[in-house]
Order: structure tokens, then C-alpha cells, then sequence
């Protein structure tokens, strides 16, 4: 069980750490999804092969007892946005860290266009200028739901509120002309 006081890995390292393929890949995760470091990408496959697994043992239970547990997991999976509510355990187990990471806060904030880029949304996050539901949200990670989604804006107490702020100026600016700057 472990001492409460400890802190404990929630993640767990590639089994072939070397591999150059498994590198290279998890190279281009990290760049494309701006994530500060490979732990935060090796959190996110645990996530992955948490919810694939427990999947996987559903399949593998009797039909009443599998029919109730396919339909809460699918149920907390839509909340999450991950799958639509029609859903079946295939679909979860076709589920790829892509679809995990599209969810996270700093990836929804920079595809909503609120930030130029991805690198950005971070640091808007963590500087404490993002609220959800007038909650200010420090933590890039964070999985945003279905009705997060619709509440998700800039904090009252930051600068960015104001409409006429440079930033979001900017950020406008470069929606309209397609993401290349104006000359």
C-alpha cells in the first residue's frame, strides 16, 4: 500500500527504453502536443492502458454483469468526450493516446484558438489567466469534459478578458488570415 506521505509514480517507463522507433515517436508526440516532458506523455499511455485493460475485462465477464459495467464505462468515457454515447467496448479498445491528448486542456485551448500556439496555451494555463466555469484551472493536463468545454474562457482576474487586449488581438488576427502572419 505505500506511505501516504511518499509520493508514487503514476506512470510507467517503455520496457525497451532505447528502441529507436518507440523514441522518435514519442519525440513527435511531445513536439506536436507541446508537452513539457516524456513523463507527461508516459502518464497519459498509462491512462491509455488502464482504460484498454479494464475494457478487456469487461469483455471477459458474464453477459449481465458485462452489459452494467460496458454501459457506466462508456457513460464516464462520454463525459470525458473521449467516445459518443452510442459507443461499444470496441470503440474503447480502438481508443489511441491521440484521442487522451486532444482532451487535455493546453491542446483544447490552442484548437478553440485562444492561443497562438501550443507552447502558448501553457503558459497562459499555468500563469492562471484560464477559468473554467469562473475556476481558474493552473494545470495543462487537465481533461476537459464535455460541459467544461462550453465554460472554458479567460479568468476575470486577468488582463486577457478584455476583449480589446493585444494578445487576443493577435490571436484573432492570426484566425483570419489562416496562421500566417500580416505583413
Amino acid at each position: 500500500m505505500g506511505d501516504p506521505k511518499k509520493k508514487h509514480k503514476r506512470y510507467t517507463t517503455p520496457k525497451r527504453p532505447y528502441d529507436v522507433s518507440n523514441l522518435s515517436e514519442e519525440l513527435k508526440l511531445v513536439g506536436t502536443y507541446g508537452l513539457r516532458n516524456k513523463r507527461e506523455l508516459w502518464r497519459i499511455r498509462t491512462e491509455l492502458s488502464t482504460l484498454r485493460r479494464r475494457g478487456r475485462e469487461t469483455l471477459s465477464l458474464d453477459p449481465i454483469e458485462r452489459a452494467e459495467k460496458e454501459k457506466a464505462m462508456i457513460r464516464k468515457l462520454h463525459i470525458l468526450g473521449l467516445v459518443d454515447e452510442r459507443a461499444t467496448l470496441e470503440d474503447i479498445l480502438s481508443l489511441g493516446i491521440e484521442n487522451l491528448l486532444e482532451r487535455r486542456l493546453q491542446t483544447v485551448l490552442y484548437r478553440r484558438g485562444m492561443a497562438k500556439t501550443l507552447f502558448q496555451a501553457r503558459q497562459l494555463i499555468t500563469h492562471g489567466h484560464i477559468a473554467i466555469s469562473g475556476t481558474k484551472v493552473r494545470s495543462p493536463s487537465y481533461k476537459v469534459t464535455r460541459a467544461d468545454e462550453t465554460n472554458l474562457d479567460y479568468s476575470e482576474s486577468s488582463p486577457l478578458a478584455i476583449k480589446e487586449h493585444p494578445l487576443r488581438l493577435e490571436v484573432s488576427l492570426t484566425e483570419m488570415t489562416g496562421g500566417k502572419q500580416p505583413e
